[in-house]
């Protein structure tokens, strides 16, 4: 299994990003990931998802649980350690979509 930190390596530069603002079908925001020491990678890879699917879909989170590789399974087993990976177990099991809004 590929890390994460090798993953990151991957994705677009967003550097540009200040923060990344989730909102439901009706426009309420339910989410919000800054741009601060400890968050970039989940920056980097939910970025990532806007430009390859333009919105948080099942199909995105899923592929997000992918790509956080290893830290995937640690959320899975301490719920509530990484909250950007919950959010995505959420949208599978309640099959919501959520806007992604990148403000720079």
């Amino acid at each position: 299994m590929q890390k994460f930190k090798d993953i990151l390596e991957t994705f677009e530069d967003a550097s540009h990003v200040k923060k990344i603002i989730l909102s439901n079908k009706d426009g309420e925001i339910v989410g919000t990931i800054k741009n601060i020491p400890g968050s970039f990678g989940s920056i980097k890879l939910y970025h990532h998802l806007c430009l390859r699917f333009g919105e948080l879909s099942i199909d995105a989170a899923l592929r997000g649980v992918e790509l956080y590789s290893e830290h995937s399974e640690e959320a899975k087993n301490y719920p509530g350690k990484h909250p950007s990976i919950d959010r995505l177990f959420y949208i599978i099991e309640k099959k919501e979509t959520l806007k992604i809004t990148i403000i720079k």
